[in-house]
C-alpha cells in the first residue's frame, strides 16, 4: 500500500463509536474532570519542554481491534499537536497511559472489561477514577496481565507521566512530591490573587507617596516660617543697633 492510499484509508476510518462501545454522556461533571486534567498536564508538559502527548476522548485505533475511545490518554516521548485520531499503525506505537472517568457511567466495563483489554493490548499503565465513589484504583503490566497496584499514602506514582496521582476534594490531582499540578481555575485564581495583591501595594504607595508630598511640604512651609522668622530678628537687630549709634 502506497503512502496515497495509506492516507486515504486512514482518512475514511470512522470516529463515531460503534454501538458496542458507546455508553450514555455522563454530563457536565465528566465532561470537567476529564478536560480539566487534560489542559492542566499539557500545561505542565509544555512549560518544561518535554514531549508526551496528552489527549482526551479521541478515537484509537490498535490492529485489528475495535475503535476505542479513553477519557484520557498519554504517550511518551510524542509531538503534543493536534489529532483526530491515534492510529497505532500510523504513529508506530501504543498509548502509554489509559485513565477512564466514571461519573454515571458503566463502572463494570472500567472496572472489568477494560482492564482485561488494556493489558491485552500492551497499554503500561491503566487508571480508574470513580467520582461517584470518589475511589482512585491503578493497574500496571506484570507480563501479559495487569497486577492492581496498591497506592503508597494514597498516592499512585506514574512511570510514564512522572508524577504522582491522587484524589483531592472531587478533582483527580496531578502532582511532583508536595508540588501539584495547577488547573485552570486556580491558575486564574492566583492571577487574580495576585493582581489584587498589587493593586493593593500600588494603592499603598501612591497613599504613601501622596503622605510623603505632604510631608515635604509641610516640612518646606516650617522651613520657610523659621527662615522668615529670623529674617524678621535680623531686621530687628539691626534697627537695635542703629539706635544704640
Amino acid at each position: 500500500m502506497s503512502a496515497e492510499e495509506r492516507a486515504l484509508v486512514i482518512a475514511m476510518l470512522p470516529s463515531e463509536f460503534p454501538v458496542s462501545e458507546a455508553s450514555p454522556p455522563e454530563g457536565d461533571d465528566h465532561l470537567d474532570a476529564f478536560s480539566g486534567a487534560r489542559e492542566a498536564l499539557r500545561r505542565w508538559y509544555a512549560g518544561r519542554g518535554r514531549r508526551i502527548y496528552v489527549a482526551g476522548n479521541l478515537p484509537v485505533y490498535y490492529p485489528g481491534e475495535r475503535m476505542f475511545s479513553p477519557d484520557l490518554i498519554a504517550v511518551d516521548n510524542t509531538e503534543q499537536r493536534q489529532r483526530d485520531s491515534w492510529i497505532v499503525d500510523a504513529e508506530g506505537k501504543g498509548i502509554d497511559v489509559a485513565i477512564e472517568i466514571v461519573v454515571r457511567g458503566d463502572r463494570k466495563k472500567d472496572l472489568e472489561r477494560n482492564v482485561e483489554r488494556y493489558a491485552a493490548l500492551g497499554i503500561p499503565e491503566y487508571y480508574l477514577f470513580d467520582r461517584r465513589r470518589m475511589t482512585l484504583a491503578a493497574w500496571e503490566l506484570d507480563g501479559k496481565r495487569y497486577r492492581r497496584r496498591v497506592p503508597q499514602s494514597a498516592r499512585y506514582e506514574s512511570p510514564v507521566l512522572g508524577l504522582e496521582l491522587w484524589l483531592d476534594s472531587d478533582r483527580l490531582r496531578f502532582s511532583v512530591g508536595d508540588a501539584p499540578v495547577p488547573y485552570a481555575d486556580e491558575l486564574l485564581e492566583r492571577v487574580s490573587r495576585l493582581s489584587a495583591e498589587a493593586q493593593n501595594r500600588v494603592q499603598q504607595l501612591e497613599t504613601e507617596l501622596v503622605e510623603e508630598q505632604r510631608r515635604r511640604e509641610e516640612e518646606q512651609r516650617r522651613r520657610e516660617a523659621a527662615e522668615a522668622a529670623l529674617a524678621e530678628l535680623r531686621s530687628e537687630l539691626e534697627r537695635l543697633r542703629a539706635r544704640k549709634d
